[in-house]
């Protein structure tokens, strides 16, 4: 199985409920694959002791200009969305930065003026932590998108295994690639106007792939009461309520797992999971 943890925004408790329940499931006997595609900011390695066994790198084609070649036409310039290539009477120039690897700009040469070279634009790293099978993607700082290299680490799941999947927050691009091939989405929201603002979002967004869906508010107080409504309104399932708990907020500052710090929550995690399994079957 394939569950896909995603919130509209972020700081609502995503990777907290992906790690705790990778954590939950694997002392329960289940085999676990933790898979953080949040590769822009990757952080739930910070709540296990993984000991890596490889590393990879993720390339991308940008494009290369043959000057003997090039007549200064432009239309690699023109066919670039993203204003990567810069076109004058005398020179093309290539700002690798901005460009996305989508290999318009060959298409358009009329002259075969450009060929592709690789590009690092991250890495993926394997290891394993206390039995729970980890993979984390991470982009170098300052590209554009990370689109492929969550593409890549989503490789790696095992369809023997349950494999949790700490999606980046928002539903941009990055997302979109997370979630496409869940069997189960799990939005993480908070019980303020702007998480019910940006849970919307999530939910639309889950809608337009026909994926299931439930929802776990962390932070619950009993206050906002229009984000329960909201849950009622639409028929979307409320899978865990984590309360307001300063403990809870402490542990995570330590960079500690709150269901092993604080038992009595271990076995939240393990009915969040069997509701899961309800709505899939």
């Amino acid at each position: 199985m394939i569950i896909a943890i995603l919130s509209g925004k972020g700081g609502t408790g995503k990777t907290t409920v992906s790690t705790n329940l990778a954590y939950v499931l694997d002392k329960k006997g289940h085999s676990v694959k933790l898979i953080d595609l949040d590769a822009e900011e990757p952080n739930a390695h910070l709540f296990f002791d993984i000991d890596y066994s490889e590393h990879i790198d993720v390339d991308v084609k940008i494009p290369k200009v043959d000057n003997a070649k090039c007549t200064h036409c432009g239309d690699c310039a023109k066919a670039c969305q993203f204003s990567a290539i810069v076109v004058s009477s005398k020179s093309v120039l290539v700002f690798a930065h901005l460009c996305h690897a989508c290999g318009a700009c060959l298409l358009a040469c009329k002259y075969n003026a450009l060929e592709e070279i690789p590009k690092n634009i991250g890495k993926i790293s394997l290891g394993s932590a206390n039995g729970i099978d980890f993979v984390k993607s991470q982009m170098n700082i300052g590209e554009p998108s990370a689109v492929r290299i969550i593409r890549q680490a989503k490789k790696y799941t095992n369809k023997d295994k349950i494999n949790i999947l700490d999606c980046p927050p928002g539903v941009s691009c990055p997302t979109v690639e997370s979630i496409q091939m869940a069997d189960f989405c799990v939005l993480v929201t908070e019980p303020t106007p702007f998480g019910l603002h940006d849970l919307k979002l999530a939910v639309d967004l889950t809608r337009q792939f026909g994926l299931k869906i439930g929802i776990v508010i962390n932070r619950y107080d009993n206050k906002f009461i229009e984000l329960e409504s909201y849950l009622e309104e639409n028929n979307i399932p409320m899978l865990l309520k984590i309360p307001y708990d300063i403990k809870i907020a402490q542990s995570y500052s330590k960079g500690k797992l709150f269901s092993k710090e604080i038992p009595q929550y271990e076995n939240m995690f393990v009915e969040l999971y069997n509701k899961i399994l309800e709505i899939v079957q």
